[in-house]
């Protein structure tokens, strides 16, 4: 996440800090933690639309992973856990 700006993940402009923040703190939360978009926004405060369109952004530039689908702790559904950990990252994808 060094060098943010020029990161794939900012190919849109950032009207404000507080995407970049968001975004960073996304980001350093799924790398400690496997959680889905609910407990995300649970923990960290930042809206679950918000975390779902940094989501994407984190799928496409290769740094999210989906890891397993299970009960979410937060909703009681099932939903993807997700990490931005290398190492947890799943050799192959699925879906």
């Amino acid at each position: 996440m060094d060098n943010k700006l020029n990161s794939p993940l900012h190919k849109r402009q950032c009207k404000d800090k507080n995407d970049t923040s968001q975004l960073q703190t996304i980001f350093q939360f799924l790398k400690k933690n496997n959680a889905t978009a609910a407990m995300v926004s649970s923990a960290t405060g930042i809206p679950h639309k918000n975390i779902t369109r940094y989501k994407r952004d984190l799928e496409k530039a290769g740094k999210l992973w989906e890891i397993g689908r299970k009960l979410c702790k937060k909703t009681g559904f099932k939903a993807w856990y997700l990490t931005t950990n290398p190492h947890k990252a799943p050799t192959h994808q699925t879906h």
